[in-house]
């Protein structure tokens, strides 16, 4: 069996990340997201295990001691970490992986698994992406103010990822997005398991 993919995919916060790759999870099979770790408190609609696993400063830093996660990051005052177990599982398994982290979890990722992919997802423009968090209608003046900063400090770091693309029509963004997957799915080297019954075949 093939092993799987590992990809890390990073944007500020409002570039729509995580709907394109809600999206991306429905429209291909054996691909999975990661489920984070995290201090901050769960939101109206989240679920635990869906969304995040919540947990409290004690456990999170208890799971650092156990050096159970891949990495781990403060992001808005609080922790957010990737659990070993459950990547290696999945990719052992046969199914690519996604890991929504920032650039901070990227880095310590890449040192670990050097073969893992990496996308930047960018907003059209700076407007955009500060309607886009103000038209959520969940922060604060101050907040926005703050993520704003973030999201610059952020997409600085563009750089140190494989691909880019640019959250402007959705489907478009989409499309780019599963393109990626896909054609690293028919590399010569995770095809030849899978042929091996034709590529003999057709070679005798």
């Amino acid at each position: 069996m093939n092993t799987g993919k590992l990809y890390i995919i990073s944007a500020p916060s409002g570039a729509g990340k995580t709907s394109l790759v809600k999206r991306l999870t429905i429209e291909l099979d054996d691909l999975v997201v990661s489920v984070s770790h995290t201090t901050r408190r769960q939101r109206p609609g989240e679920i635990h295990g869906r969304d995040y696993f919540f947990v409290s400063e004690e456990a999170f830093q208890t799971m650092l001691d156990r050096q159970d996660f891949l990495e781990y990051a403060r992001v808005f005052d609080n922790y957010y970490g990737t659990a070993r177990q459950t990547v290696t599982e999945n990719l052992h398994a046969g199914k690519d992986v996604i890991l929504e982290i920032d650039w901070q979890g990227a880095q310590q990722i890449r040192k670990m698994l050097p073969a893992c992919l990496s996308i930047f997802i960018l907003p059209p423009s700076i407007q955009i992406l500060e309607q886009r968090l103000r038209n959520r209608g969940q922060d604060s003046e101050q907040t926005i103010s703050r993520r704003m900063r973030d999201a610059v400090a952020e997409m600085k770091h563009y750089d140190e990822y494989d691909y880019l693309l640019v959250n402007d029509v959705f489907d478009q963004a989409l499309m780019q997005l599963k393109s990626i997957v896909v054609s690293e799915r028919l590399r010569k080297n995770r095809q030849k398991p899978v042929l091996t019954a034709l590529l003999a075949e057709l070679l005798c």
